[in-house]
């Protein structure tokens, strides 16, 4: 006879086995209301999403101008491209910050909008155009298929962080170029900073990114060094660009921007996040990222992601619980600036680039601490040196930035010369 099995037994074996994650990840929290927000929403949680608001709509704005403009694109195309990043950005991360009640900032792949700009030089932007939906959905097929977060869980934190901290590191060196290329405005950002930092009764009145922020402003005024440009449009009028598919395009674009969005992009928001003590729904993010790439796309815009840069700033400072005002914060700012696109673009425009440099890179500095803490400090250390070596090299193979090569590599080495950090896991 086949022995009875005891009930008990299978019992337990089966509460043994780790529960199924669920392909969406559902909120930890109960969604944000406006009592809530008015509630947890203070000085330095505004200051934080001012500051990503200001840096997201400076530089990587410039950077957008710069690809499109040098692809030959109208001003009308210019101008609904920038609406379709701030629109979406604002959007999808006030959504998602209320509803998981967390700092989930996003914005645009800027990676990808630099691997537009050989594209653009023998591609007619319908075709750049059909490309921006097919990545989409191929982002969107991705994220639900749930594969992104046990891709995502393979990689250790240390091995990620030093793929941001090769990304962040030009923000850092930006501050010391700056301040020599134009010390009449930087080095009293640089000044206003370490002042309310090292004086922390200054610091609690004024948080120090924003002092930063206003010294520049004053700086900048006082040197004379805003150039007003060229009167045009208030508001923006987004136009629709009729995509065109061919094989040539899809080849070329497609999975260079579907894996810059999923891994370089959203891997440096996740691993952001994560550092700062949240839990980021890492398939919804990629689901969203999908979903509001084929948005942009109808304003002939570049895919939409969860950004590094701008979730560190977001959680620079502040108490976990209460960052996510940081993020609505920022996503109403980005409302208002999509639809004041024009205006915004050429008041960013007339400043200084140093003065936008020294305000990202001082803003950044926690984050780059961060990360080469998170990297180098315990374990997976020559996997991690991989990483950031071959990441802040500019390696490109097959259109796909180097920060994806850095986790490819780096992971490689990792697992040749680290067995034991990883039988641990």
């Amino acid at each position: 006879m086949t022995p009875r099995q005891d009930p008990i037994d299978t019992e337990a074996a089966t509460a043994a086995l780790p529960a199924p994650q669920p392909l969406l990840e559902r909120p930890g929290a109960r969604p944000a209301g406006p009592r809530r927000f008015l509630r947890d929403v203070a000085p330095p949680y505004l200051s934080n999403g001012a500051i990503g608001l200001v840096f997201t709509a400076s530089g990587p704005i410039a950077v957008t101008l710069a690809v499109g403009a040098a692809g030959g694109l109208t001003q009308e195309q210019l101008a609904s491209w920038v609406f379709g990043i701030l629109f979406s950005g604002g959007a999808a991360t006030l959504a998602m910050s209320l509803l998981y009640r967390q700092p989930l900032g996003f914005a645009w792949s800027i990676p990808g909008t630099v691997l537009l700009g050989p594209s653009l030089q023998h591609l007619s932007f319908p075709e750049v155009v059909g490309t921006f939906f097919t990545a989409g959905l191929l982002i969107l097929a991705l994220g639900a298929t749930g594969v992104i977060r046990r891709i995502m869980a393979m990689i250790p934190m240390p091995i990620v962080m030093a793929m941001v901290a090769a990304v962040f590191l030009r923000f850092g060196t930006d501050i010391v170029s700056s301040t020599q290329a134009n010390p009449a405005v930087a080095a009293p950002m640089v000044g206003a900073f370490l002042l309310l930092t090292a004086v922390p009764a200054l610091g609690k009145f004024l948080p120090p990114v924003l002092g930063t922020l206003l010294a520049g402003c004053l700086a900048v005024a006082a040197s004379g060094q805003f150039v007003a440009g060229m009167p045009g449009p208030l508001l923006a009028a987004p136009v629709f660009t009729p995509p065109e598919f061919t094989w040539a395009s899809q080849l070329e674009l497609v999975v260079p921007l579907a894996l810059t969005v999923l891994f370089v992009q959203n891997g440096q928001g996740i691993a952001v996040l994560r550092t700062a003590g949240h839990r980021p729904p890492v398939n919804v993010f990629a689901m969203v990222s999908g979903a509001f790439s084929m948005l942009n796309a109808c304003f002939g815009a570049v895919s939409a992601c969860v950004t590094g840069p701008t979730n560190a700033l977001l959680t620079s400072s502040g108490v976990k619980e209460r960052q996510y005002t940081a993020a609505v914060t920022y996503g109403c700012l980005a409302l208002a600036c999509a639809a004041l696109a024009p205006t915004l673009t050429r008041l960013m425009l007339s400043t200084p680039r140093e003065f936008v440099l020294v305000l990202g890179g001082i803003a950044m500095l926690r984050a780059l601490q961060q990360a080469f803490v998170t990297a180098f400090s315990t374990t997976f250390t020559m996997g991690a040196l991989a990483t950031f070596v071959v990441t802040i090299s500019g390696l490109d193979l097959f259109n796909i930035h180097a920060a994806f090569w850095g986790l490819v590599i780096g992971y490689a080495v990792s697992r040749l010369l680290e067995p034991a950090h990883h039988a641990k896991l």
